[in-house]
């Protein structure tokens, strides 16, 4: 009998939690299976998600039109394994015996569904390769 709290749980955090984080948070719930506890969020979040990082997903079935950008709290740090912060720097709060991943990725904003793909992609290597590291087999998407 399992329950959430046996899940591994993974923070993606940038700055306007509308592009990169949406995309890595879309891409971790859909290839684990429900197997992780996903969240995102934005230390100055943006209103809507980027609908061109909306459309880049919807090339690789993976809805996220429902999302909305959130604010990072320091509670969701605390209840994650995982941080993974792209491009906020020292925005993200600090907690000893959290793992703390810094993703070097390409801002979306503003940028055309051509300069978005590369992104997604390379976002969903990153998630391969992180489910790895957490014991999950990625499921089919």
């Amino acid at each position: 009998m399992s329950t959430t709290t046996d899940k591994p749980s993974v923070l993606f955090v940038c700055v306007h939690n509308a592009g990169r984080s949406q995309m890595a948070a879309g891409f971790l719930t859909a290839l684990s299976g429900g197997a992780v506890e996903v969240r995102s969020a934005g230390s100055a979040p943006a209103d809507q998600v980027n609908p061109v990082a909306v459309e880049a997903m919807a090339e690789v079935g993976i809805d996220i039109r429902a999302e909305q950008p959130k604010v990072l709290t320091t509670e969701a740090v605390q209840a994650s394994d995982v941080v993974v912060t792209m491009g906020c720097g020292d925005a993200c709060p600090f907690f000893p015996g959290k793992r703390y991943e810094d993703w070097v990725l390409e801002d979306p904003a503003g940028q055309g569904i051509e300069s978005v793909r590369p992104i997604r992609d390379e976002i969903r290597g990153r998630i391969e390769t992180l489910l790895g590291e957490l014991g999950v087999t990625p499921v089919a998407v």
